[in-house]
């Protein structure tokens, strides 16, 4: 026991001398000023084949990778997640959530640090057909999350398969392996046709995808037993999701990216919390699984019918609770704070301080004192979600068993 504590000390602690040295050296300036000129010549001058691409532009083309840009994006898998847990397959669900929050951080992490500009438009013509797009398209390009998602989340979908099924015959796993490289292709296609990305963001969404896949092949056991076995997990997740939000560079102009990443941390922090307390209960390799006899399809839809109502309320609560209590106990610590969409009462009265705001590097600008206050907006958004993902793998599953769902 007290071993492991003092490993996840040490870990904590390194991580925290590591956000502490890079803000003070700032080490994103120092690697942008590298890496932004090469991305931006290669931005430009991929800049002729979109447009050949383009050249080729149909409703249905449009209506094709627009289709497929929402099948793969953040708020699709973020729909979806739940239901895979709510279907019996935990492991699967739990990892593939990790996974998810890992790609976002990493890849949003490397697109701020950059900052390399998206395809200019004109001359490119950018097809937007939803909001999400929208928020896409304020991010920085480098590199391309739909396509670094699709190759990790895809990849460990196919690795899970062979691995639950043991006895699956060679043609058939020709052909899921197939439809993956497929589906990266014309993910990777649809955001150059769109206008959205560069053929560098692709190339480098491929890469670094790859790279995520086979790390966590290599780790994702070690996680698993972690978070469903191990010790001091809720303390050490909940000490590691908070310097995570400080974990984060500052890119040279605001993005919605940093949001994400809050989201996402908050959620991984609510799936580890809540399936670390009731893995024996609802999340162990004996459940009941859809499609089988102890979960016919009818008692699914059921599952969903309740579930999906009660993870909304849940977060409208989070979110609500937070809005009330986190600026008391920042008023009582003395921490002074401000809001930049959640709290009126506390926006701040400039403009460039509200824009400056969602793009901060929090340790350094909080402990360095280079910021008069904190957006209080990080804390009720991380809250937020991570009482939905909580209500998930814990409040949700729990109304089941009293339903005999």
């Amino acid at each position: 026991m007290e071993s492991v504590a003092v490993w996840q000390s040490v870990a904590l602690c390194g991580f925290f001398s590591w956000i502490a040295f890079a803000s003070y050296i700032n080490i994103t300036h120092k690697v942008r000023s590298l890496l932004q000129p090469w991305a931006a010549r290669h931005v430009v001058a991929g800049a002729p084949l979109i447009l050949r691409i383009q050249k080729y532009q149909n409703s249905f083309m449009d209506a094709l990778f627009s289709g497929l840009s929402c099948i793969v994006s953040v708020p699709f898998y973020t729909a979806f997640l739940p239901l895979l847990f709510w279907s019996g397959h935990g492991k699967l669900a739990r990892q593939m959530t990790l996974l998810m929050a890992f790609c976002d951080y990493l890849g949003n992490c490397l697109k701020d640090v950059v900052s390399a500009p998206r395809p200019s438009c004109p001359p490119v013509r950018r097809i937007i057909a939803t909001k999400d797009e929208e928020e896409n398209a304020m991010e920085y390009g480098l590199p391309s999350s739909h396509t670094l998602n699709t190759v990790c989340l895809s990849g460990y979908l196919v690795y899970y398969i062979r691995s639950y099924f043991e006895n699956i015959s060679a043609p058939y796993e020709f052909a899921g392996f197939s439809l993956v490289c497929l589906l990266v292709v014309l993910i990777g296609l649809g955001r150059i046709y769109l206008g959205m990305h560069s053929p560098i963001d692709i190339i480098f969404g491929l890469v670094f995808g790859l790279m995520i896949l086979l790390f966590w092949l290599n780790v994702h056991e070690y996680v698993d037993d972690f978070i469903t076995m191990g010790q001091n997990v809720i303390y050490f997740w909940g000490a590691l999701s908070i310097l995570l939000l400080f974990a984060y560079p500052t890119p040279e102009f605001p993005t919605p990216s940093y949001e994400f990443h809050t989201a996402f941390d908050g959620v991984a922090f609510g799936i580890v919390a809540g399936v670390q307390q009731t893995y024996h209960q609802f999340h162990h390799e004996a459940v009941a699984r859809i499609f089988t006899p102890q979960l016919p399809f009818p008692t699914f839809l059921g599952r969903i019918l309740v579930g999906l109502p009660t993870i909304l309320i849940v977060k409208f609560c989070c979110k609500a609770l937070a809005k009330w209590i986190l600026p008391i106990i920042a008023h009582t610590l003395g921490m002074p704070v401000r809001s930049t969409s959640y709290i009126p009462m506390l926006n701040s009265s400039s403009t460039g301080k509200e824009n400056g705001s969602k793009q901060r590097r929090p340790l350094h600008k909080l402990f360095f004192l280079s910021q008069d206050s904190f957006n209080i907006d990080t804390g009720i958004r991380f809250v937020q979600y991570a009482g939905l993902a909580w209500s998930v793998v814990d409040l949700v599953p729990s109304l089941f068993a009293y339903l005999n769902l």
